[in-house]
């Protein structure tokens, strides 16, 4: 994102920051070409979430190196916005994690069932799983056979 001088259609310049002063941070930027500032004030929730996502606040010295921020956050891994206890970073991983849970008791899956399932990418077939049971379950299904994954399939728009 860049702030651009209307005037000047320039990309404006980090001039100075502020703060945090009791929750709020103050960012000045200035164009190169007339001089003309703007400044940025947050409150004391923006302030923790942007700390909350690892964004360090002032200008750089030096570029950024390619794929800094990748080689950071695996280097120091720490739980941000979209971690759920016990899973990756993932904002889908509660879903996927949740489609693990058993099959709810008297629901079989049929041999072919079984193996057509499995022919799923492994990350998602948990959540797959859980979708056709749940499929099942609401239309009074007691297994789950091709028949119903083909019908789940159809209702799922796949």
């Amino acid at each position: 994102m860049k702030f651009l001088c209307l005037d000047c259609d320039e990309p404006m310049r980090l001039h100075s920051t502020t703060g945090p002063d009791e929750g709020s941070l103050t960012v000045t930027f200035r164009c190169p070409e007339c001089g003309f500032r703007v400044a940025m004030l947050t409150n004391p929730f923006e302030t923790q979430m942007v700390r909350s996502l690892g964004v360090k606040i002032g200008g750089r010295v030096e570029p950024a190196t390619p794929f800094e921020h990748v080689r950071t956050a695996m280097a120091e891994p720490r739980a941000d916005a979209f971690s759920v206890e016990g899973t990756s970073a993932c904002p889908f991983a509660a879903m996927v994690n949740e489609g693990a849970a058993a099959a709810p008791a008297g629901l079989a899956w049929s041999p072919e069932a079984e193996s057509r399932i499995a022919r799923i990418p492994e990350f998602i077939r948990p959540m797959a799983r859980r979708a056709v049971e749940r499929f099942a379950e609401a239309k009074g299904y007691p297994s789950i056979t091709e028949a119903v994954m083909d019908e789940a399939r159809g209702a799922f728009g796949m």
